[in-house]
């Protein structure tokens, strides 16, 4: 998970071109091992991202190496408030997940 930011004015206009994402780019993310990708806004510019991989190191780095991540963030440079994601990004720690701590809690109380 990573987050950035917009320009808060430009959030609409930026949510839908997240709607229009080129095929060639959808099919880059995957190739790059980029799974289940997500992406959130909030009304002053926040911009979460969320994508599993085995490597997210790698698969970041595969698609920064990709001829359409450039053009992308290209077109896109224009939304960002500051440099853009690649640039920007700051990774985001998970400290809770639901399913993990029930399993968990489920396993020991069957051990009992």
């Amino acid at each position: 998970m990573f987050r950035f930011r917009v320009h808060p004015d430009r959030l609409e206009e930026y949510g839908r071109r997240h709607g229009e994402v080129w095929p060639e780019m959808l099919r880059a993310l995957r190739d790059a091992g980029w799974e289940n990708y997500s992406i959130f806004t909030s009304a002053d510019g926040q911009v979460v991202g969320y994508f599993e991989s085995d490597d997210p190191d790698a698969a970041r780095a595969r698609m920064g190496l990709t001829e359409v991540n450039a053009r992308w963030q290209a077109e896109m440079a224009e939304f960002f408030d500051g440099d853009g994601p690649d640039e920007t990004m700051t990774e985001l720690t998970q400290v809770f997940h639901l399913e993990s701590q029930l399993a968990a809690a489920d396993a020991a109380e069957n051990q009992d």
